[in-house]
C-alpha cells in the first residue's frame, strides 16, 4: 500500500451540534471499525502532525482512521471559549462529525487535551463509544507530587504568547524523552502550521484569560466510564505527570495502564511501533 498523505486524506464538513456551528477538517483513510484520533493543545497542533506515525498501520490492520482536527486547531475555524469547557465544545464536534459521517459508533484515541477531549465524549455519548485510549491525558485534577503547571505547560504558554521559532524549539526540545528525534522536518511544518493561523493562537489566549477553567477536573466522574479504556504514558512526561495516569485507572471501571520508559509526552510517536502494536491487540481483544 503506498503510503498516505495529509492532502490525499483531507476533508472538511459543517457541523452543527448544540450551539456548535463550525466547518472543521479532518483526515480520513481506511474502511472497518473508525477510529479516531484527537491531538493535543499545543500551538500548530494538528491530527495529522500528532499521528502521521500511526495512521498507516491502523489501516493496514483493517480499520478506518479519522483524524479530526478540533475547533481552533489547523483548517478548523476558530473559535473563542468564553464559558464552558473547552474539552466538552472538543467531544461535541466530534459528536456532529459522527453524525456529518454516519458513523455510529467509534474507538477513540486521545493524547493530552485529546485524552480530555476523549473522556467528555466518553460522558456525554456513552453509547457512541466502543474502546479508549488515553496517552498523556490531562482532566483529572493536579499532580500529587509535582508542582504545577509542569515544565512543559509553561513552554507551552509561553510559545502561544510569543509564537517564535525559538520559543517552539525550546517546547520541543522537553516534547520527547530525546529531543535530538525532532526533526527539522517536523518543526519546520509545526512552526509553519503557527504562522499560518496566527488566530488560533490569539484565540487560545483570548479564551484562558476570561475562562482560566477549560479543561475541569473528571476525576470525580470516572466511575461513569464503562467503556475498555487503556491507557499510556511516558515515564518522562514533562507535561502531564504520571500520577494523572494512576488517577485513571483507579477511578475508570475497566482500565489498564501501560508506561513507556525514556518516553516523554508522545507515546504515539515516540514509541511508534510499539505504541502501534500495544493499541491495536487491545482494540481486536
Amino acid at each position: 500500500m503506498a503510503a498516505l498523505t495529509e492532502a490525499g486524506t483531507s476533508k472538511f464538513a459543517r457541523i452543527k451540534e448544540g450551539d456548535l456551528d463550525a466547518q472543521v477538517h479532518y483526515n480520513d483513510a481506511g474502511t472497518g471499525e473508525t477510529v479516531v484520533m484527537m491531538h493535543g493543545s499545543g500551538p500548530g497542533a494538528s491530527g495529522w502532525s500528532n499521528f502521521h506515525r500511526n495512521i498507516d498501520t491502523f489501516v493496514e490492520a483493517g480499520y478506518r482512521v479519522i483524524l479530526l482536527d478540533s475547533p481552533g486547531w489547523n483548517k478548523s475555524d476558530p473559535i473563542v471559549v468564553t464559558r464552558g469547557a473547552r474539552s466538552e465544545i472538543n467531544a461535541r464536534a466530534l459528536k456532529g462529525l459522527l453524525d456529518v459521517l454516519d458513523i455510529d459508533r467509534v474507538h477513540i484515541l486521545g493524547n493530552s487535551m485529546g485524552g480530555v477531549n476523549a473522556l467528555s465524549f466518553a460522558l456525554n455519548y456513552p453509547e457512541r463509544l466502543a474502546r479508549m485510549v488515553i496517552m498523556g491525558g490531562g482532566g483529572v485534577g493536579p499532580s500529587l507530587f509535582q508542582p504545577m503547571p509542569l515544565e512543559g505547560i509553561k513552554l507551552l504558554f509561553g510559545a502561544y504568547k510569543n509564537p517564535t521559532m525559538e520559543s517552539l524549539r525550546r517546547m520541543l526540545d522537553v516534547f520527547v524523552f530525546d529531543p535530538s528525534t525532532i526533526t527539522e522536518e517536523l518543526i519546520q511544518g509545526r512552526f509553519a502550521n503557527m504562522m499560518a493561523r496566527r488566530d488560533h493562537l490569539e484565540n487560545f489566549v483570548k479564551s484562558l484569560e476570561v475562562n482560566p477553567n477549560q479543561f475541569p477536573d473528571l476525576s470525580g466522574r470516572l466511575p461513569e466510564i464503562s467503556a475498555p479504556t487503556l491507557v499510556t504514558w511516558g515515564r518522562d512526561d514533562r507535561f502531564v505527570p504520571l500520577d494523572n495516569g494512576l488517577r485513571m485507572i483507579w477511578g475508570l471501571r475497566d482500565a489498564q495502564f501501560h508506561v513507556f520508559n525514556r518516553c516523554g509526552h508522545w507515546a504515539q510517536w515516540e514509541h511508534a511501533q510499539a505504541f502501534n502494536r500495544l493499541v491495536i491487540d487491545f482494540l481486536k481483544h
